[in-house]
């Protein structure tokens, strides 16, 4: 995987991470109170958990992306 070169792109990526991982947390707390309401809405909360999924793979995604490569 390409690392980027320019420190503020780096820089970017970084703050992304800590933004959605944010996101993250607060759908945590989100479906676990839908969850606990039992005339929840079963749509919003699949949608919920799709989208904490979503923020998973992206976050791993662009970590991944932020580690240096290591010369063979």
């Amino acid at each position: 995987m390409n690392q980027p070169r320019d420190p503020a792109e780096l820089s970017r990526m970084a703050r992304r991470v800590v933004e959605m991982r944010q996101e993250h947390r607060d759908l945590d707390v989100a479906i676990e109170r839908l969850a606990a309401d039992i005339q929840a809405d079963e749509l919003a909360l699949k949608r919920l958990k799709k989208r904490k999924l979503q923020l998973k793979d992206q976050i791993a995604w662009i970590e991944n992306a932020l580690i240096p490569d290591e010369p063979a």
